[in-house]
């Protein structure tokens, strides 16, 4: 859908007009294609990287070594 461009105010030629109208469709058409390029957002849980992770090391202390960085 498409507004309506109205001047207000002063006293504003075709080609201004014109001008004016090849700024917003410009911008408009950047803002879309930017809006393509965006990429999905995933979810963490379904990363590819969690799939492949170490295994939980076993014996005393392990819970307590699961939880901290490596």
């Amino acid at each position: 859908m498409t507004a309506p461009l109205v001047v207000v105010k002063g006293d504003a030629t075709a080609e201004e007009v014109a001008a004016l109208v090849a700024v917003v469709s410009g911008m408009a058409a950047a803002a879309q294609a930017a809006a393509d390029t965006e990429r999905p957002v995933v979810s963490e849980w379904s990363a590819p990287h969690r799939r492949v992770r170490a295994t939980f090391p076993h014996g005393p202390g392990g819970w307590r070594a699961s939880g901290l960085p490596r």
